[in-house]
């Protein structure tokens, strides 16, 4: 594959693929293939021309060296990347915009008048036949009024009014259709899998593998707290399903040997093993598109009153007009209300305020669901935080293993790997990590693995009882003992770090101990949600008191609570919203989830449990708590820029109406400034709401964006 370099500065590049024509699909492949380098930060690829620009750190020879080994064939990439890109769906709205437009003013220019007279009555039809049909069902509303406009145009003989107006309209059709396409296709794919691997029964025996590798009728093992995968059948094991996200159910459906599994569902209790029936990942998304085109899940309550009050507004502007024209007797001055409606810009400018917002968002790695959370951000007064891979780092370390009951720390840690490595927790992955740094190999000789949520992990090994887990299970829970001759080595177990404990046949046989580093940013990043109207900030953990206290302090929290449940989470969350107060939950883990359902705002680390990021409303990346920050300003930004937006129209149009009654404007140029303002304001609503050179330049956020 050739590149030709066309243009490039620092850490900025813009090449030229050789090649006659590049389709959507190779766009994707390249894309996909060019973001999958650590160094390469953004890549906007315009397939019609063939110009990819890339951004970069580092140096630039190493871009040249990734673009000299790219080949199409050589390129593996899932087939719902392609498949739900946006790529086709975003050019085929652009074009149309782009038709719209030639079309209308190469009309103008080079048609005579009686041909555009001739296309304007003809278009008029559509827009009196729907508003006749709104009046017909005894409604007054938007297209009531549009219809009338145009229809007295036309009948004036002022056709170029008439052309305008219709204009202005479908480019607002379009503009409404590919923002809710848009919009409805991001969610989707926000809620779409995101799942590398997956426990497979091969000859009785669970083994790790790549989802990729998994055939239709493979038999796949979910334990608790996993997304399912898969569409399929039940054909062993008992659970409690959450298909919140796929049909709406508040509660968890029970599925068991002979039931029906639906991809992107989660296992909330219990254990199940499916027959695979479809492996491609393309029918979750398809159901999804479905459910969402059938609800108003992605509307703000900001552009669900837009709608309602330019419908609302279209009874005045009646009136206005007949009052106007028993005044005056001035049909010139009664049309010049007529041609002058909120109902246009109020429509447009407030779904693409909130468009560009979630457009915006992506762009620091942020993944929201929908207009309302944004809104709900800006509101919030009160942020709740998990401590473990929230607060401190996402990837706690392992740095000592303490034996208690005389066998090696290397053959404790691999059986504590062994368990734990079946379930989605930052701790039970740092157990696994350091096994594979140790190269601490096991086969799979355990029972059935339980997990205890917010407590711990259960099973038995070659007939011994396990269980690994907080003080709390270990000790309370399962009355597990610490050995006689090790009393003095467990009472001075080092303060600094977290503790997990595994006792065999109830004795203590081994203390892990992990380090759980405060993440740099996080009491700047509190600092700043204060300063942009959070007034109480909280963190809820199920460490001891004694860790708890110690990252509240250094992080500045309002209050804390340790050693919780999730149930305590949620009830804390639930008592915050009945008080009133718009609550933010922040979680990572399986024990989080209960309280990103219940609060008006559910974040979810990227790298947590699958539960999380699927009951979560927004997804930020794992890389720092910055874009915590970045997101509420950007949704305070969003709300303002609404704000801002709506005195705008409501002025402008009103100005255009008082002026029209003074005689002082023309129907035909009363509509032209009413329809000029407001594409200038819909313009202006697809802007950025945020200077990147403002946002937090202390931040790592500034440096990777």
């Amino acid at each position: 594959m050739r590149f030709q370099i066309k243009h490039e500065i620092r850490g900025r590049i813009r090449i030229h693929a050789i090649q006659k024509r590049m389709t959507f699909a190779q766009a994707d492949m390249l894309q996909y293939y060019l973001l999958g380098f650590d160094f390469i930060r953004m890549v906007k690829i315009q397939e019609r021309t063939c110009d990819i620009t890339i951004e970069f750190q580092g140096d630039r020879e190493e871009v040249i060296q990734v673009l000299r080994h790219f080949a199409y064939e050589r390129v593996q990439v899932p087939e719902e990347y392609i498949k739900n890109s946006g790529r086709e769906m975003n050019r085929y709205y652009w074009d149309k915009l782009m038709n719209q437009a030639i079309l209308h003013y190469g009309t103008k220019i080079f048609l005579p008048m009686p041909f555009r007279a001739g296309i304007a009555a003809v278009k008029s039809v559509k827009y009196i036949w729907e508003g006749v049909c709104t009046l017909a069902r005894g409604k007054i509303e938007v297209p009531v009024l549009d219809g009338t406009a145009i229809g007295v145009s036309i009948f004036r003989g002022d056709y170029t009014t008439a052309s305008s107006v219709m204009f202005l309209l479908g480019i607002g059709e379009i503009l409404e259709e590919w923002t809710h396409k848009k919009s409805v296709g991001d969610l989707a794919r926000s809620m779409s899998l995101n799942i590398s691997k997956v426990w497979v029964l091969r000859d009785g025996r669970e083994e790790l593998e790549e989802v990729t590798s998994v055939q239709a009728g493979d038999q796949v093992v979910i334990h608790m707290g996993n997304v399912i995968p898969f569409d399929g059948d039940v054909v062993c094991g008992e659970a409690m399903v959450n298909q919140a996200s796929l049909t709406g159910e508040s509660t968890p459906v029970r599925k068991a040997e002979g039931g029906y599994a639906y991809a992107g569902t989660v296992v909330e209790e219990g254990e199940i093993t499916i027959r695979a029936k479809q492996v491609n990942g393309s029918s979750k998304y398809e159901k999804i598109m479905t459910m969402i085109e059938e609800s108003e899940k992605l509307k703000s309550s900001l552009e669900g009153k837009a709608a309602h009050l330019a419908d609302r507004l279209v009874p005045y502007t009646f009136a206005g007009t007949g009052l106007v024209w028993l005044l005056t007797r001035n049909t010139t001055k009664a049309l010049s209300v007529l041609m002058v409606d909120f109902s246009c810009a109020l429509k447009l400018a407030m779904p693409l305020t909130v468009l560009s917002a979630i457009r915006e968002a992506s762009t620091y790695d942020i993944t929201v669901k929908g207009g309302k959370y944004l809104e709900a951000m800006a509101e919030a007064d009160t942020i709740v935080f998990d401590k473990t891979g929230t607060l401190t780092k996402a990837q706690p370390t392992v740095v000592d293993v303490i034996s208690f009951n005389g066998q090696s720390p290397d053959e404790l840690l691999r059986v504590a790997a062994c368990l734990e490595e079946h379930f989605p927790h930052s701790m039970a992955k740092a157990v696994v990590k350091k096994a594979v740094e140790r190269n601490l190999v096991h086969e799979e000789l355990h029972s059935k693995v339980e997990y205890i949520v917010a407590h711990g992990i259960y099973s038995t090994l070659e007939g011994r009882e396990i269980i690994i887990g907080s003080h709390h299970f270990v000790f309370e829970d399962e009355k597990a003992v610490v050995p006689d001759d090790k009393k003095q080595i467990f009472d001075e177990l080092p303060e600094q770090y977290s503790h997990l404990y595994m006792a065999i046949d109830g004795k203590l046989a081994a203390v892990i101990c992990i380090e759980d580093p405060l993440r740099q940013e996080a009491p700047e990043v509190i600092c700043m949600l204060k300063q942009h109207g959070i007034s109480k900030v909280v963190m809820m953990t199920g460490d001891s008191d004694r860790i708890a206290s110690n990252i509240a302090r250094k992080v500045g929290v309002d209050e804390y609570y340790s050693e919780v449940l999730p149930e305590d989470k949620a009830a804390f969350v639930e008592s915050e919203k009945n008080a009133g107060r718009k609550v933010i939950m922040i979680g990572d883990g399986i024990n989080d989830s209960p309280a990103l359902s219940e609060a008006s705002v559910g974040i979810a680390i990227s790298d947590g449990a699958e539960i999380a990021r699927e009951i979560a409303d927004v997804t930020i990346s794992a890389d720092d708590l910055y874009e915590i920050a970045a997101f509420k300003q950007l949704s305070d930004a969003m709300v303002e820029r609404i704000n801002r937006n709506y005195h705008m129209i409501v002025g402008i149009n009103t100005g255009l109406i008082i002026l029209g009654i003074a005689g002082i404007f023309q129907p035909t140029m009363s509509a032209l400034l009413h329809n000029t303002s407001t594409l200038l304001i819909s313009l202006k609503s697809m802007r950025d709401l945020l200077d990147p050179d403002d946002v937090y330049k202390a931040g790592r956020l500034m440096e990777n964006k």
